[in-house]
């Protein structure tokens, strides 16, 4: 028998885990975004940018999650950073870099917070963030093409982050 929401037996969890959004402007990926938020149990989504819209093809997607995930939507990803950053966190960006480690090399720390940072569907994350970031990680690809959806990509890392922080 198939479970739904309301039978299965999932403890309920928050992480340590912040997910930073440096310029996610897509209505369906920001509404994907508040999903696994909720899915994941992540402390707190950040929304930067300046037309980031909380609208009705967001909430199409989101299936109701902004209304229980905790997030904020600010101007600047690296003013996000540099305050998380003040407050010990330790900031990890996901783009593939010639410096970046694959993700399923790194382990987690369990006695600082995270802060993940995903970037802009088209151009990634910013240089100034990735240069201020204590770790840059990738998700190893074995096909031709040299990206995927940054919410597929967001979701790969939550499920390595969680596992490890378990």
């Amino acid at each position: 028998m198939q479970l739904t929401h309301y039978n299965t037996n999932f403890k309920q969890q928050t992480f340590p885990i912040t997910l930073v959004c440096d310029n996610v402007t897509n209505a369906p990926n920001i509404g994907s975004l508040f999903r696994i938020a909720d899915a994941f149990g992540i402390e707190k989504l950040i929304l930067c940018g300046e037309n980031i819209q909380i609208g009705r093809r967001m909430a199409k997607t989101s299936r109701a999650t902004e209304k229980v995930v905790n997030y904020e939507i600010q101007d600047s990803a690296s003013t996000v950073i540099e305050s998380l950053k003040h407050n010990n966190y330790q900031i990890i960006a996901l783009e593939i870099t010639n410096s970046s480690k694959p993700i399923h090399n790194i382990q987690f720390s369990k006695t600082k917070p995270i802060a993940l940072v995903i970037g802009d569907e088209n151009f990634g994350i910013n240089q100034h963030i990735l240069k201020a970031s204590n770790q840059t990680i990738h998700i190893n690809m074995y096909g031709q093409n040299s990206s995927m959806n940054v919410v597929q990509a967001a979701n790969i890392a939550l499920y390595e982050i969680t596992k490890q922080l378990l």
